[in-house]
Formats: structure tokens, sequence, C-alpha cells
């Protein structure tokens, strides 16, 4: 596998989300989606679909990231493969698992990133929302004073009066909330896509500055 550096960052991220991807991320190389058009077509996949497909890996294909802390880590990298209809629309994978998880990561039919298992779990609206956690994970974990994990019926005991979304993530199952000195992950994508309760997961970064809360992100467009 050949590993390159990045030197075109993806667009739609803020500022912090692109620091972490150049300064974490590498690109390995993937074979293009092109490549297997034909044979796609020739087994009624719709060219349209291809056609995301290609415009998803033009943007995204090939990026590494250092591992989510949920998920066992999410995707080893990101890239499309194994297009696949139901009602709803076509789906793609978004890249393979990193570890052996009982799910898929999954691009639905209007763009949301999620997890595909016994049911359908959307984490974030779109895939940069999933890059956007990687960053803010990485970031309160750097900053933070502490850092609590609740499990299961634990999390039902977090109180977020005073806390408001963090939206460049455009959380979904997954969702984070910021307060006056701290940052909320709550991850509920397990929960529902494997019907087991107690995979709700909360991670509270505690201790934090205006610096810890934002890392210089005032909005999405900052």
């Amino acid at each position: 596998m050949n590993v390159h550096l990045i030197d075109d960052l993806p667009g739609g991220l803020t500022r912090r989300a692109r620091s972490f991807v150049g300064e974490h991320g590498v690109k390995v190389d993937v074979r293009p989606v092109e490549s297997h058009r034909q044979w796609w077509l020739e087994r009624d996949i719709p060219a349209a679909v291809i056609d995301r497909m290609a415009a998803y890996q033009r943007q995204w294909g090939g990026l590494l990231l250092p591992p989510a802390s949920q998920y066992d880590g999410g995707p080893k990298y990101l890239d499309p493969d194994s297009p696949e209809a139901d009602s709803a629309g076509w789906w793609f994978e978004a890249g393979t698992q990193r570890t052996a998880v009982p799910y898929s990561f999954m691009i639905s039919p209007s763009g949301e990133f999620g997890i595909h298992a016994d049911r359908w779990a959307p984490l974030h609206a779109t895939v940069e929302g999933w890059v956007e956690s990687l960053a803010l994970a990485h970031h309160a974990s750097m900053w933070a004073k502490q850092v609590t994990k609740l499990v299961g019926d634990d999390v039902d005991g977090i109180a977020l009066d005073g806390f408001e979304p963090v939206s460049e993530v455009m959380g979904l199952a997954d969702t984070w909330w910021r307060g006056p000195d701290s940052l909320v992950a709550l991850y509920t994508g397990e929960a529902t896509s494997l019907d087991f309760p107690r995979g709700r997961i909360a991670l509270i970064y505690s201790g934090l500055d205006d610096w810890g809360l934002r890392g210089g992100v005032k909005n999405i467009d900052s």
C-alpha cells in the first residue's frame, strides 16, 4: 500500500478539521471507481449511482485518519465500494472496517454517513460531519483536564441544560454538546444498529477554556 502526504485538503471543513486532516491524515492509493464502471453497469447498477461513488472518491478516496474513539476506530480509510439497493434507494460502502465489527460503514441514498447491521443508524448527516467529529475528539482529548466515560443507562444522568449542539459535526445518532467549560460526545449508533441499549456511550471532556471548547472555530464557515 503506497502512502502519500495530503496536498489537497477536502473542502467543506472547519479550520480545526482541516488542521487535523492536514497534520494527522495521509492518502493511500485506491483503485479508481471508473475501472469498475462497466462491470457495475452490466449488473444493473445505475450510472447515477456510480457517478455518486466517483464524486465521493474524488473528495475522500484513500483518506486515512487516526482511529476514532468508538466503532473500533471507524473505517480504515475512506473509499466507496459495494453499491446495493433497497426500498430507500442506493447505498454504498464508505470505507472498509479497520477491525472486525459486526456492521458496515455506509453512505445512505441521501448522503448520510452511518453504520448498517440489523438496522441503519445514521451517525452524521454527511461524511464531513464524521471527519469533524474525529477532529473535535482529538482536540478535546488534548485540552481537557478530565475525560469521563459513561455507558448504557448511566448516559441518562447527563444534564445538558445550558449546553448547545456543536453544529459542525452534523450529528444524528451521534451528537456533540458544548457547555460553559466542557464538551459532551454522545454515541448511540451501535445501540441503534445492533439493538443493544448498553451500546450507548458518553464521553465528557471537562475543564476546558474557550480554546479547548472551540479550537478557534466559531461556526462551520470559520
